[in-house]
């Protein structure tokens, strides 16, 4: 499938680009974050500790165990914070 994969404040700092367009065979966010860790070092490191990043699907936020069924669109970033 095609997705449109969007990074947000220090995810889009370590691997450099905003957003991109891949193709994948991944059916969760969880194992499409295995696949990009294993394109180079830039995601490895964006991607080291799941427990620092949210997700959402199709602009939810979800689970990193999710469906990625009929998705067009997935974005990672930090928790946010407010006050």
């Amino acid at each position: 499938m095609t997705l449109d994969v969007l990074y947000f404040a220090w995810v889009r700092e370590r691997i450099g680009v905003g957003r991109e367009t891949i193709e994948t065979a991944a059916s969760t966010p969880r194992a499409l974050v295995d696949e990009l860790r294993s394109r180079d070092t830039r995601y490895a490191m964006a991607f080291s500790d799941l427990s620092a990043l949210r997700v959402a699907v199709d602009q939810q936020l979800t689970e990193m165990d999710a469906s990625l069924q009929d998705v067009r669109e997935i974005a990672f970033f930090p928790p946010m914070t407010g006050g």
